[in-house]
């Protein structure tokens, strides 16, 4: 029984492991004559452009000039003439003062003046007197020297002596006189002064704008006690803060490695993020010192703002233009690899296989690098999945943009 049962299952097991093999078979060949796939890679054709890097500064749009206007009497607010958002002109009445006692000060000095001219008068007076006194004594002194002198003995010397003395104290009074009339004058010329001064004081109770702007703060009402706004009077209190919104200022923090660039006169873009435009600036002015700090320069760029469309406390933004070069040979970025110490870049040729070529790198973009050498234009560089590739690997190339 066993001698028939080994003949039997050898030949079960032959016949399944024909079936397998039989089964397996086309699948085999089918894998041996199965051509290697090509892998696909993004690629950018090299060309020329113009490139520039830039630096974006942001900065606030400030007022050309902001003050507070205050007072430089002190007194109560009488009336005022402007709010908030009003636009005035250069000398426009801001705002009356009403400061009482200075009235009577210039009350005070009038009435000084007409006292002083009365006292010019009788001074006047008492030298036409003392000069017509000097002239009398002094004619008496003359004639009697004379008659001394023609006829010796006939005038006694203490009479000529008495005429002499007479003389001379006549002479001394006309000279008292003229420096009274002096002082009077020179009093009224004091008297005036101070007149002019209490006027000049009594004018500043007229409160007026120093330049064409905008109030953008009322300090004051109608009423309001108003400290003269000096030195001795630190809690002052302004009146109106005014703006000049005309032109504006952009005060930028120039980096170290811009400073140089920034030449009086240049023309720059200001970019408003908020309006979604931009304005012509002009660098006006720079501190022409780079901040120890910092490490900024400040630099001032004016905006004209002549419809007012610019409100200061705006953000803005300007490019600075580090470096440029005109008609580059230009590839994306994303196409350089940092191989050996320098960078490289896969290159696809015309029958789609990779070289892998070593360039010489210019100014960068944020999207775009110049190649100076390594490259011509209408090459294709991989700029996705080069990352297993090897020289000489075949691939297809997919266009996904230039270098634009």
């Amino acid at each position: 029984m066993k001698r028939r049962l080994f003949p039997l299952l050898a030949a079960v097991l032959a016949g399944g492991a024909l079936i397998g093999y039989l089964a397996l078979r086309p699948r085999a060949v089918a894998a041996s004559v199965e051509p290697e796939k090509e892998t696909t890679v993004g690629v950018a054709k090299v060309s020329r452009q113009d490139l520039a890097k830039t630096l974006t500064v942001t900065a606030e749009l400030i007022p050309f000039q902001e003050v507070e206007v205050m007072a430089k009497v002190a007194g109560y607010v009488q009336k005022m003439y402007v709010d908030v958002g009003d636009h005035v002109t250069q000398g426009q009445l801001l705002a009356v003062l009403e400061v009482p006692e200075m009235g009577d000060d210039l009350v005070r000095a009038a009435a000084a003046i007409q006292r002083n001219r009365a006292e010019l008068s009788r001074a006047k007076d008492e030298l036409r007197r003392a000069e017509s006194a000097n002239q009398m004594t002094h004619l008496a002194y003359t004639r009697l020297a004379g008659v001394l002198k023609s006829q010796p003995g006939l005038v006694a010397q203490q009479e000529i002596d008495d005429a002499q003395g007479r003389d001379l104290m006549a002479a001394a009074q006309v000279a008292a006189a003229k420096s009274a009339l002096i002082a009077s004058q020179e009093q009224i010329s004091v008297s005036e002064a101070e007149q002019t001064k209490l006027k000049t004081l009594m004018s500043y109770a007229r409160v007026s704008a120093p330049f064409t702007g905008v109030v953008t703060k009322r300090f004051a009402d109608n009423g309001s006690m108003i400290q003269a706004g000096t030195a001795s009077h630190l809690q002052a209190m302004p009146i109106v803060r005014l703006s000049q919104n005309q032109l504006l200022r952009l005060v930028m923090p120039v980096p170290e490695s811009a400073a140089g660039l920034m030449h009086k006169g240049d023309t720059l873009a200001v970019r408003i993020p908020t309006l979604q435009k931009a304005f012509r600036g002009v660098i006006a002015r720079t501190s022409d010192k780079v901040d120890s700090a910092t490490r900024t320069m400040e630099t001032e760029v004016d905006v004209p703002n002549p419809t007012g469309e610019l409100i200061p406390g705006m953000f803005a933004e300007v490019d600075l233009t580090l470096a440029a070069s005109k008609d580059a040979l230009a590839v994306p970025v994303s196409a350089l690899k940092e191989k050996d110490g320098g960078r490289t870049v896969y290159v696809v040729d015309a029958s789609g296989k990779v070289a892998i070529r070593k360039v010489e790198t210019g100014i960068e973009t944020a999207l775009l690098s110049e190649v100076r050498k390594g490259l011509e234009p209408g090459d294709m560089v991989i700029v996705s999945n080069a990352g297993q590739l090897t020289a000489g690997q075949t691939v297809k190339p997919k266009l996904e943009g230039g270098a634009e």
